[in-house]
């Protein structure tokens, strides 16, 4: 984004349009990733499962309730990434988890 001198509004380069500096800020941010239930989730947040879930490739079964720590967002609305015992590179629909409270 370059910003056009005036400090109202700022050109997006990508939609061609003049944005209000809110605007700007909201869209260079990211989707937001919500979870089963309308959550908002961000990096770091701790999950549960809400179903059980087999893994391709792992041979194993994420059981219902199996708490997941330090998720990280990866740009994509509906995808988090994170780590569990014995599985590198998890990748889980937000569909399926619950934000831990």
């Amino acid at each position: 984004m370059i910003d056009n001198g005036a400090s109202d509004y700022v050109y997006d380069e990508e939609s061609g349009e003049w944005l209000s500096p809110a605007d700007a800020a909201a869209q260079s941010a990211g989707p937001e990733v919500v979870d089963a239930v309308g959550n908002i989730l961000a990096d770091g947040d701790a999950v549960t499962l809400i179903k059980d879930l087999k893994v391709k490739g792992a041979g194993q079964t994420l059981k219902r309730g199996a708490l997941i720590k330090s998720i990280r967002l990866t740009g994509d609305a509906q995808e988090i990434d994170c780590r569990h015992e014995g599985i590198k590179g998890l990748v889980l629909r937000a569909e399926f988890v619950k934000k831990r409270s």
